[in-house]
């Protein structure tokens, strides 16, 4: 490993924490109200602990081969053809989820603020500016996020503060009215978007300088980024009510427009359009460069540096062809996206992970 790759643990647990706010500060309290009504909030403590439940997981198989990304530990597990075949698998798993993050960026861009804009444009402007990080490396990646990461929680403080005069906290009564099912029907498409995802982080955890202190840091990243979307939808619930929340798609940009600092200072939903557009952005990175340097170590090149421009190219298309309508793809974000991270998320690395401790038991 390249020295000058090689992040801190504190800019790890940054980076897990942006990458779960990223599409999902936007999106994750319309999918939690919609099943869960006003006891979204519980689904969202739900999907935190789960959530952390399955870092541990994530842990266990890091620290068993320290040092190893995703796909190199996949290889020693399964073995070199059987393990490549996985690791080509997780790499189609990560090109859809960049893919769906773009496109995702693209459409909150062009129906809430951008209307005249085609999305073709947004997306080539943010996909340059993604090729060219990419290409300066982890460690420079992870510098950039230390730098956003503080605005995101000094905008974020002042969003919640702004909203206060707003609580309504009879929007959350009655609780449990219908039982315990449907607060575990929202939290499984919660654990899968973003929770099930972090798999990827493996292929970062190894860039660790510190490897101890990394599983630390993973775990802290994931607690801290739960918090935030737990504390969103909670507000959403108090201020726009369950109804409310659930029948606007982008319901935390709504809930934005309800501040109001006198008549003079209005529209401050540039609050939430901020921490939205920097979480995506690092969200967007951090899953390009997920993608190329898995794609590079399955197919053992030397350097994934080359295959930024190419595949920024693929995307581009593949963003648009992915789905034909905004509804079309929170459908897919709802009903297909969780049994794919089902499949990558929970059952590959618990295989994994049993795999291991099975091989290491027999050479003991």
């Amino acid at each position: 490993m390249l020295e000058n790759e090689m992040i801190q643990a504190n800019q790890f647990k940054k980076m897990v924490s942006i990458f779960i706010i990223g599409t999902s500060i936007i999106l994750i309290p319309t999918i939690l109200a919609s099943e869960a009504k006003q006891d979204g909030w519980i689904s969202a403590i739900v999907g935190i602990i789960a959530g952390l439940l399955l870092v541990w997981i994530y842990n266990a198989l890091g620290h068993l081969y320290p040092g190893r990304s995703l796909v190199e530990l996949s290889r020693d597990i399964l073995g070199s053809w059987l393990g490549s075949c996985v690791s080509l698998l997780m790499v189609f798993y990560c090109f859809i989820l960049t893919t769906l993050v773009l496109r995702n960026l693209g459409d909150f861009l062009t129906s809430a603020l951008l209307p005249e804009t085609p999305i073709q444009a947004i997306h080539i402007v943010y996909l340059c500016i993604v090729v060219i990080g990419v290409r300066y490396g982890p460690s420079n990646i992870a510098r950039t996020v230390d730098l956003f990461y503080p605005w995101i929680l000094i905008l974020f403080v002042l969003f919640v503060i702004l909203l206060v005069p707003n609580f309504e906290f009879k929007h959350l009564q009655p609780i449990l009215a219908k039982g315990i099912k449907p607060v575990l029907n929202a939290s499984y498409p919660y654990i899968a978007f973003p929770f099930m995802e972090l798999i990827l982080f493996l292929m970062i955890f190894p860039l660790v300088k510190e490897p101890k202190a990394a599983g630390r840091a993973f775990l802290k990243g994931t607690f801290n980024g739960g918090l935030i979307l737990f504390v969103i939808t909670f507000l959403c619930l108090l201020v726009l009510g369950a109804e409310n929340t659930a029948s606007n798609l982008y319901s935390s940009f709504e809930l934005a427009k309800k501040i109001k600092i006198t008549e003079i200072i209005q529209r401050v939903e540039v609050i939430i359009a901020a921490i939205w557009f920097i979480s995506i952005f690092l969200k967007l990175i951090l899953c390009f460069y997920i993608l190329i340097s898995s794609l590079s170590q399955t197919l053992k090149l030397s350097d994934y540096r080359s295959m930024a421009l190419p595949m920024g190219m693929i995307l581009y298309s593949a963003s648009i062809i992915i789905s034909p309508n905004i509804s079309y793809l929170i459908s897919f974000d709802i009903k297909i996206w969780p049994l794919f991270a089902l499949t990558f998320g929970l059952f590959f690395p618990l295989l994994l992970l049993g795999i291991a401790l099975i091989k290491r038991k027999r050479y003991s």
